[in-house]
C-alpha cells in the first residue's frame, strides 16, 4: 500500500493509541486553550490586509527555501506534494488584492507545476493523491497564461471517466475524496467553475452520481446500515471529509439538477443527511466513523474527522434545502471549532488551525454575521503566537497544502476577502451551471 496511504487519516490506530493512553491514566490534550472572546453582537470588524499580506509573504518565502519544486517531492500530489503548492500559487495568482505579483504567482505555479507533469504521483485516477489533480491543476494553469495545450491536459484528466464506472474499481473502497469517485467529481466541478465551460457532460455527471448512489445502497443493505446510504474506506465506515460519507454526499448536492434528475435518489441522499445530522454530538462534534458513535467522548475536531469536515456536507444541505436545522447545526459545529479548534497538530488545513479557521470564514458568508469573521481572524493571528510556534508539532510535510503552511497560506489569502471564501475544492456556493 502507498506510503501516504498507510499513515494518512489512520483513526484505527489513533483509536489504538487512545485506548493505551487512557490505560496508562495519561490525558492527551489536542488543542490549546481558547485566550479569545466574541465580539459584541452588532460591532462592525475590519482585517488588517496589510498585516495579513505581510504574513502571506513570510509563510512563501518559508515553503519556496525548503520545498524545492522537484522530481523527488512529486510524491502525495495535491495534498502534500509539489502540485499543492503549485495549487497555492494559482489560489493566490486569483486574489485581487494581490494582483501586482499575479505574473510572479503564475510562473511559480508553473514551476512546482512542472516536476508533476514530467512524472507520475503514484495513483493515476487520485484526485488529491495522484495524477488525476496534477491534471485538472494544469489545464486551469495553462488556459490562465494562454497555453493552448490545456486542452490536453483537460483531456487526459477526461480520459479517466471510465475508470470510475466500474463498479468495484477499487476494493479499498472507491467512492471517497482521497483516491475515488467523490475526488474526481470534485475535479471536474472546479474545473468547470475555473474555466467557465462544461468539463463533463450532464449525462456523465449523472451517471457517475448514479454509481456512487447505487454504491452506497448496495453497501448500506449487506451491511444493515441505519440509513440508505453507507459507504467504506478500508472496511471503515468514516463520517468526515477526508474519507468518508460527508465529502460524498456534498458531491451528489453540489452536481446541478441531479436531485431533481433522480427522485429517489435524491430521497435517500436526504435521508442520509438527516441521519448525519442526527449523530452530531451536544457540544456541535461528529464520530470519526460509525464504529465510533456509541462513544461519550469524539475528540478530533479536525477537517479530516469531525465537524470542520462535515459542516460544509450540513451547509449545502442548507443552501440546497433552506431547512433551518441545517443552519443550526452548523452554527453548533461552529461552536465546538471555536472551544477545541487552536489544534496542537499545526497549521494546516486537514488537521490544523487553518481548516478550523475556515469554519468561521464558512458561518460569515452563510449567516454576514461578523463575530464568525472576527474568529477567522483570531484563528489565523494565533498561528503567530510564541505559544503555538513553540508548542505545536511540526506536521510531517510541514510546508504542505493541506499538512503544512501552504494551506494556511491559502487561508490567509481567503481572509482578504472573506465574502468568497472557499475552503479548497469544496465551493459549497457556486451552482456550477456551464
Amino acid at each position: 500500500m502507498h506510503r501516504l496511504l498507510q499513515r494518512a487519516f489512520s483513526t484505527r490506530i489513533v483509536r489504538v493509541l487512545l485506548s493505551a493512553t487512557s490505560s496508562f491514566g495519561l490525558k492527551m490534550v489536542r488543542f490549546f486553550p481558547n485566550p479569545y472572546v466574541d465580539i459584541q453582537p452588532g460591532t462592525e470588524f475590519n482585517v488588517n490586509k496589510d498585516d495579513v499580506i505581510n504574513s502571506i509573504d513570510e509563510h512563501i518565502g518559508i515553503i519556496t527555501k525548503r520545498l524545492q519544486p522537484s522530481r523527488r517531492n512529486v510524491d502525495g500530489g495535491l495534498y502534500v506534494g509539489v502540485t499543492g503548492i503549485s495549487f497555492m500559487f494559482y489560489y493566490l495568482s486569483k486574489n485581487p488584492l494581490l494582483s501586482d505579483k499575479k505574473a510572479h504567482f503564475i510562473e511559480k505555479s508553473q514551476d512546482y507545476l512542472n516536476p508533476a507533469l514530467e512524472t507520475s504521483a503514484g495513483y493515476k485516477t487520485s484526485f488529491l493523491l495522484g495524477d488525476a489533480g496534477t491534471y485538472a491543476l494544469a489545464t486551469v494553469v495553462k488556459k490562465e497564461i494562454g497555453d493552448k495545450q490545456f486542452v490536453e491536459t483537460l483531456k487526459m484528466y477526461q480520459s479517466l471517466y471510465n475508470y470510475y464506472l466500474n463498479p468495484k474499481f477499487l476494493k479499498c473502497g472507491g467512492d471517497e475524496f482521497f483516491v475515488g469517485r467523490a475526488g474526481y467529481l470534485a475535479g471536474a466541478l472546479w474545473l468547470s467553475r475555473e474555466l467557465q465551460m462544461g468539463v463533463l457532460s450532464k449525462e456523465q455527471l449523472y451517471k457517475l452520481c448514479d454509481i456512487m448512489v447505487a454504491s452506497g445502497r448496495d453497501y448500506a443493505r449487506s451491511h444493515r446500515s441505519p440509513c440508505p446510504l453507507m459507504y467504506h474506506y478500508y472496511n471503515t465506515e468514516y463520517l468526515g471529509a477526508a474519507h468518508g460519507i460527508s465529502f460524498i454526499l456534498q458531491m451528489l448536492l453540489s452536481v446541478p439538477g441531479y436531485l431533481e434528475h433522480n427522485k429517489s435518489a435524491a430521497q435517500d441522499i436526504r435521508a442520509t443527511i438527516d441521519f448525519m445530522v442526527a449523530l452530531q454530538t451536544p457540544e456541535g462534534n461528529w464520530p470519526c466513523c460509525m464504529e465510533e458513535v456509541e462513544l461519550s467522548d469524539h475528540k478530533l475536531v479536525h477537517w479530516c474527522h469531525g465537524a470542520p469536515g462535515t459542516i460544509y456536507l450540513v451547509a449545502k444541505a442548507f443552501i440546497t434545502f433552506k431547512d433551518q436545522k441545517y443552519l443550526d447545526s452548523c452554527i453548533k459545529a461552529g461552536e465546538v471549532v471555536w472551544h477545541k479548534g487552536l489544534l496542537r497538530k499545526g497549521p494546516g488545513i486537514c488537521h490544523g488551525v487553518a481548516g478550523n479557521g475556515y469554519v468561521f470564514l464558512l458561518l460569515y458568508r452563510l449567516t454576514g454575521d461578523q463575530k464568525y469573521l472576527q474568529r477567522a481572524k483570531l484563528f489565523a493571528e494565533f498561528m503567530n503566537k510564541e505559544e503555538f510556534l513553540r508548542d505545536a508539532r511540526l506536521p510531517d510535510n510541514p510546508e504542505s497544502l493541506y499538512e503544512g503552511t501552504a494551506g494556511t497560506v491559502c487561508y490567509l489569502s481567503d481572509l482578504l476577502l472573506p465574502d468568497k471564501a472557499e475552503f479548497p475544492f469544496q465551493d459549497i456556493f457556486s451552482t456550477n451551471a456551464f
